[in-house]
């Protein structure tokens, strides 16, 4: 089983159901909801082929991406939310706020209820560090496969399109999983709270470095699976 697409929510964010090991696999940017009628997409495709869920994790806080945690976190309340501590507070009690701001900028107010009174993270993506360390006691009880699987993604902290935004890496099966840092020939807007375009370009540049050239790249919106093109 390779990276699942799951196209949700009303900006059409590629929301990504990555395999580790046996049949436990992590959510990444969940954006299905009632305000664009997919709000069970993530939840069905997840019952139907019988995988059990062990992480939900946010490359950045941005609306579009977060506005699936209501849904999935009342049917899997026990499974981490995980993002960087720099865009925590994009999500929680009042996730409503800064929300509504960015969307009031973008005259797309109507979707600040979808995005009012998120949960709260259970942890946190730290640089350099696998998913399995940033799990810490939630990978406890997990079977060794698991986190081993685990453990081969990277967290890469890359802020510009956010304070908080950050690509997973997978060195291992040459996977990059991009958000909206990197695009295909592109990058994330950095107009919007957080964005800082001197950032993003250092991060380009860092990644640059870092990711190998036949890295496959899964970002959050548009084309994916392209190979990486060491460009920065």
């Amino acid at each position: 089983m390779g990276i699942k697409i799951l196209p949700t929510g009303p900006l059409g964010v590629n929301t990504l159901v990555v395999p580790l090991a046996e049949d436990s696999v992590f959510v990444v940017d969940p954006a299905s909801c009632a305000f664009s009628d997919d709000e069970t997409v993530v939840t069905h495709y997840l019952t139907q082929e019988k995988l059990k869920l062990v992480a939900i994790v946010l490359t950045h806080g941005h609306f579009d991406h977060v506005a699936g945690l209501p849904f999935l976190h009342k049917t899997y309340p026990d499974i981490p939310i995980l993002i960087h501590q720099e865009d925590a507070e994009m999500i929680g009690a009042n996730s409503g706020i800064l929300q509504g701001n960015s969307l009031a900028q973008m005259g797309f107010s109507a979707f600040t209820p979808s995005v009012s009174n998120l949960p709260e993270p259970a942890a946190f993506l730290e640089d350099g560090k696998s998913l399995a360390d940033c799990m810490g006691s939630f990978a406890d009880g997990m079977t060794e496969p698991v986190k081993i699987a685990l453990s081969e993604w990277e967290v890469l902290h890359t802020p510009g399109h956010t304070k908080g935004s950050c690509c997973l890496y997978n060195a291992t099966q040459k996977l990059l999983v991009s958000g909206d840092t990197l695009f295909y020939q592109s990058w994330g807007r950095t107009d919007l709270y957080g964005g800082n375009e001197t950032q993003i370009r250092q991060s380009l540049r860092r990644l640059g470095k870092i990711v190998t050239d036949d890295t496959k790249v899964y970002p959050g919106h548009d084309m994916y699976g392209f190979e990486f093109e060491n460009l920065f």
